[in-house]
């Protein structure tokens, strides 16, 4: 089985890593042409074609002008360990037990703006670059240009014929995989909370859950859809009526 994810804006590049394990990005070369883009730009350009304050345009500059390769363990991080947000608090990657790490690298992938897909122990270094981003970049006019079916093609090459693609990464995200190329079906969980009368998405707890089904998915070694119903992590639980098709939906 294999799990996409979206990366998170929100990074640690201080705390320790419990293992010396690393891999390199696949896509390092086309990161490096995009890093190049991104090094001809001002603050100001940054703040505008990001949509980010002053105070972070000026951060993601000097990330930027410092980016270089080749990445190393002293200037880099494990892709699991460095992204910090809603869905990676709920793998809790540091509470996962080593024995399971393997697993892990070899089940989860990471979408991104800058790395195009990533391996969980692949190093990377600070960053920001939204999959969504209007980056003009040579004759490619933004990020889905860009990567084209690179990314699908990559998933290809590692999925078998019979493998189950889970697909926890957001919209924005997604959208760089065309389905017409992968050669499996995807499965696309959604998660749905009672409020006001009626089950809706709520993204902050959305989030936290694509984290706990990865988790769920590598404790359990889950390998079919019957296996991936039998979620049922904080109270979610699968529900029959709600789903269709390859959209499986829990409830709580």
């Amino acid at each position: 089985m294999k799990i996409i994810i979206s990366p998170a804006k929100s990074l640690d590049f201080e705390s320790k890593v419990p293992t010396s394990l690393h891999t390199q990005p696949r896509f390092l070369d086309q990161a490096e042409k995009l890093n190049k883009k991104l090094k001809t730009l001002s603050k100001n350009k940054l703040s505008d074609l990001m949509k980010i304050s002053d105070d972070l345009a000026a951060l993601n500059y000097e990330r930027n002008q410092t980016w270089q390769t080749p990445f190393t363990k002293e200037n880099s991080k494990q892709a699991i360990y460095a992204f910090t947000g809603a869905v990676f608090q709920g793998i809790d990657v540091q509470t996962l037990s080593e024995e399971k790490i393997p697993l892990l690298q070899e089940n989860l992938r990471i979408l991104s703006g800058l790395y195009g897909l990533l391996k969980p122990l692949d190093l990377i270094q600070p960053y920001r670059l939204e999959m969504g981003t209007r980056l003009k970049v040579g004759t490619k006019d933004n990020l889905y240009k860009f990567w084209d079916d690179a990314v699908a093609k990559a998933l290809n090459d590692e999925l078998a014929d019979d493998e189950l693609l889970v697909n926890l990464a957001s919209a924005e995200y997604f959208k760089v995989i065309p389905k017409k190329v992968l050669k499996v079906d995807m499965i696309t969980p959604v998660f749905k909370d009672f409020k006001n009368g009626e089950y809706k998405t709520i993204m902050t707890y959305a989030k936290m859950a694509r984290g706990y089904m990865v988790r769920y998915i590598i404790e359990n070694n889950v390998k079919t859809i019957e296996d991936l119903k039998g979620f049922n992590v904080e109270k979610y639980r699968f529900s029959e009526e709600l789903s269709k098709g390859n959209e499986l939906v829990f409830t709580r």
